[in-house]
Formats: structure tokens, sequence, C-alpha cells
């Protein structure tokens, strides 16, 4: 893909950049593998608001993703690259020789008429094939990566992402995550090969708020911004700090740097926690 920049013809124009979509091959998705997403406005089933900020956007259908790639030793042609709103990745539709399609998280370089490989015998090491780790040579960019054999790939899967496949050691690869978080996985465990497609997902800027509406994102007023009785933050009088030793959330709780990580299963399984490279200042709100 590329990025196309505006030219500054107005405020809003200035600085922002959208995707060209030039690797798109395909505009209208493939129908039967279409779902209705319903909107939520952040609300739980009881009606309550537990996400804040969210409404708005425009309509989504949900691509079915096989996450899984469990279409064993079948070999599989890229029909075509399209786009999902749903995340920032390409996506690649598919198309076995019995007939049935199904969507795949594409990666970098793949293009219309390649064929990809999903099996649980030693394949080939080339982008979008899919095969166990303990098949994969160490050393190789890794994305789409299970956490539980079979379950289907839950890591690694936004766009331009890959997680380096470090050791083997008996029953337990070694992986470092694009968070730098080194973990072990079982190495029973299905991955597919190379980096998530549309690394340049990361330049586009927004620009300007109704864009933001467009995703279904509403403005998120500032704590300091507001009143004592409305927020932590607020009260005082002009361009003041928000007065306390650590920012807060509109319910009092530590904000900005604090670890939310409640999963002490899990822990056993982490070698090196990921580096935090955010700082607490208190004249953030």
């Amino acid at each position: 893909m590329g990025i196309k920049v505006y030219k500054p013809i107005s405020n809003a124009r200035r600085n922002m950049s959208v995707d060209d979509y030039s690797d798109i091959t395909k505009v209208k998705p493939e129908k039967s593998l279409l779902v209705i997403k319903k909107k939520t406005g952040g609300r739980n089933v009881h009606g309550k608001i537990t996400v804040r900020h969210i409404g708005g956007g425009n309509k989504r259908f949900i691509r079915q993703i096989d996450f899984r790639r469990d279409k064993f030793d079948i070999p599989g042609k890229i029909v075509s690259i399209e786009y999902d709103p749903n995340r920032n990745a390409r996506i690649a539709l598919t198309q076995y020789p019995d007939g049935e399609k199904r969507y795949i998280v594409a990666p970098v370089s793949v293009k219309v008429g390649d064929v990809v490989l999903s099996s649980q015998k030693r394949i080939d090491i080339q982008p979008g094939n899919s095969t166990l780790i303990e098949n994969i040579p160490v050393g190789s960019m890794i994305y789409n990566i299970e956490l539980f054999p079979g379950k289907g790939g839950q890591l690694v899967r936004s766009a331009g992402n890959q997680a380096k496949l470090m050791a083997i050691e008996g029953r337990y690869a070694t992986i470092k995550l694009p968070s730098t978080e080194v973990r072990l996985i079982d190495k029973a465990c299905m991955a597919v090969i190379g980096q998530v497609s549309n690394p340049d997902a990361m330049h586009v800027r927004i620009g300007k708020a109704g864009r933001k509406r467009h995703m279904g994102i509403k403005p998120t007023v500032r704590g300091k911004a507001m009143n004592p009785n409305d927020h932590p933050h607020g009260g005082g009088e002009g361009r003041n700090p928000i007065g306390l030793k650590y920012p807060k959330t509109p319910w009092g709780k530590h904000a900005l740097g604090v670890k939310t990580r409640v999963n002490k299963l899990t822990d056993k399984w982490i070698v090196q926690r990921r580096k935090n490279k955010r700082k607490v200042n208190n004249d953030i709100s």
C-alpha cells in the first residue's frame, strides 16, 4: 500500500493522510463469508455503558476470518486481496480445489494467484504458509500464533506486526512478540510464516474529528477541562496542572502506566516482560 498526503487547503486537510488502497484487487466482499455486526454503543446486556466514547460510525459487516487454518495439506489459491473495515491488515480470499472459500489474514508481498498451504508437517517456508511452530526454523518471522493447540491464532494479527521465533527447547518454543515480551508457547501450536500485511497503516494521520466519527469513536473530553464534581482532575483557574500526585480515572483510580494484567495462571510462561515506554506526567489528563 501507499500513503496519500493531502495539500493543506484547509485546517482539516493539513497533515491529513489516507491509505491509497493500491494493493486492493476486489471491492465487494464475498457474501457467503459476511455476518452482520450489531452496534452496542459501548453498552453491555444490562444497558450500562462499560466502554465510553463509542457510538455512531459507518455500518460494517464482519468478515469471517479463518484464524485456525485447519484445512490441512490442501493448497489454496489467493483469489483477491481485500479491505476489511474491522482491522488495519488486508485479508486474502483463498479458494480451495473443492470450491470452498475462506478469508485469511494476508501477509506482506502476497499476490493474486499465489498458493498458500496449511499443514502439520514440514512445508516450504514462504509467506502465508501455516504449520506447527516446531516445524519452523529458528529465527523466522511469524504471525497469527496460537496460544493453545487447535484454538486458532490469537497473537500478532495487527497490520505490520511480526514475532520472532527465538528458540525451541523441549515442549516449548521461545517467541519474542512485537511488544518486546518474550514468551513460552507450546511448539504444537500453529503459526503463519511472514509479516502481517499493510505495515504503513501506522503512518496514516486522521487529521479531523469527522474521520473518528466515521470509525464509531466519539469525542473525549479532558478531565482537567471539567469541573471538580465531574472528574478528579477538574477545577482550578486557567491552565492548571491536574493537582494530584498521579493521573486518575473519572472514578478516582490510577491511570497511565498502571499494570492491569491479572492472570497468575499464565505468568509462568512469560520469560521477559514487555518494556513500558510510556512515562507518567502529571500534566497529562
